[in-house]
């Protein structure tokens, strides 16, 4: 999966781009989503603040998913988790098209979606401490070395997060790459921002939240192991 995210390379003053838009084939059905689906499910990244109390007409727990796929997960957490409102976060096309067409199945009010960059999206959407969760499950692990710095959990990223997710909230990641897991520990245990649930330098079992997808399946399968983290706002 590959998540919407520029990171900022201090040394240049210019963002990395940490996801190339391969947008594949999108089917009529995931076009027509957009059209008979998006006024109803979608937000367009503005300049200011958004009262999401008001979008969702109510008062709830607020999660963020950010680079969700085709919203296998997303429309899970819309249908098992009524007590939460959340926001989804996607670049690619025909898996945003695909989510709201699911959400419109489940006939969902629960959930939101951007087709835009998460770092816009969190820097002039969300309110700083206005976030109950993030997830972030199987990013892009960039797995060439001269790659690596476009990952998308990186050390300004998690600042960010930290100005938005309020203290007790959780981050949630998820990976399949081993290389990829150790470096989300290692950046997540040298950040002052976030506390290890599970305790210094250790990984956490998957959380019944987070349901096995047929990506993750299919991982198991060629052996693949899965590594999730869950760090909390300090």
């Amino acid at each position: 999966m590959n998540e919407p995210n520029e990171p900022v390379d201090d040394r240049r003053g210019r963002r990395i781009k940490s996801f190339v838009l391969r947008q594949g084939r999108i089917t009529p059905a995931q076009e027509r989503a957009f059209e008979a689906h998006w006024a109803r499910y979608g937000l367009e990244c503005g300049h200011s603040l958004r009262d999401f109390d008001a979008v969702f007409g109510r008062k709830a727990p607020l999660a963020i998913e950010i680079g969700f796929g085709n919203g296998e997960q997303l429309a899970w957490a819309a249908e098992h988790e009524p007590h939460m409102d959340f926001l989804g976060l996607e670049v690619h096309r025909p898996g945003v098209g695909r989510l709201i067409n699911s959400l419109a199945a489940l006939d969902a009010n629960n959930v939101r979606v951007y087709h835009h960059d998460a770092v816009e999206v969190l820097e002039r959407e969300i309110a700083p401490a206005s976030l109950d969760q993030v997830r972030i499950y199987f990013p892009d692990p960039w797995h060439k070395k001269r790659h690596n710095k476009r990952r998308l959990i990186q050390p300004e990223f998690l600042s960010l997060l930290a100005t938005r997710v309020k203290p007790g909230g959780l981050l949630h990641l998820a990976t399949d790459w081993a290389d990829y897991a150790e470096h989300m520990l290692t950046v997540l245990e040298a950040s002052r921002d976030w506390r290890n649930r599970a305790g210094p330098g250790q990984f956490s079992p998957r959380p019944q939240w987070r349901i096995q997808t047929h990506f993750e399946k299919r991982g198991l399968r060629l052996g693949h192991g899965v590594w999730d983290l869950l760090h909390e706002r300090c």
